[in-house]
């Protein structure tokens, strides 16, 4: 079976911080990468941070200088530190696998965690 375990998620007030993490079950043989999306109400779901197989990071615009995305390959683990949160921030979010199963389907897939809330309000 598939799964990603989220965690981190809740309620905060405008300029606080949450930690996210994601943890990815042994079931992947493989995985290239590893990243957070989020979705507010009424929106696309689009990209927050990723880390890449390449050992590259990507950010949205609005999230740099505050979010900072890491990866244990060991673990199959991903962590998004969120500071100087703002209302905008809030959304679900996602987290995100790019990778192969140890079983069939054997390929290159996108999978997706259940989606923690994070909210920001005063």
């Amino acid at each position: 079976q598939v799964q990603l375990v989220e965690s981190g998620g809740g309620l905060v007030q405008p300029g606080g911080s949450l930690r996210l993490s994601c943890a990815a079950s042994r079931s992947f043989f493989r995985i290239n990468d590893m990243g957070w999306y989020r979705q507010a109400p009424g929106k696309q779901r689009e990209l927050v941070a990723a880390f890449t197989s390449g050992g590259l990071t990507n950010y949205a615009d609005s999230v740099k200088g505050r979010f900072t995305i890491s990866r244990d390959y060991a673990k199959n683990t991903v962590s998004l530190q969120m500071n100087t949160l703002k209302p905008e921030d809030t959304a679900v979010y996602y987290c995100n696998v790019k990778g192969q199963l140890n079983s069939w389907p054997n390929i290159v897939q996108n999978y997706w965690g259940q989606g923690t809330q994070v909210t920001v309000s005063s």
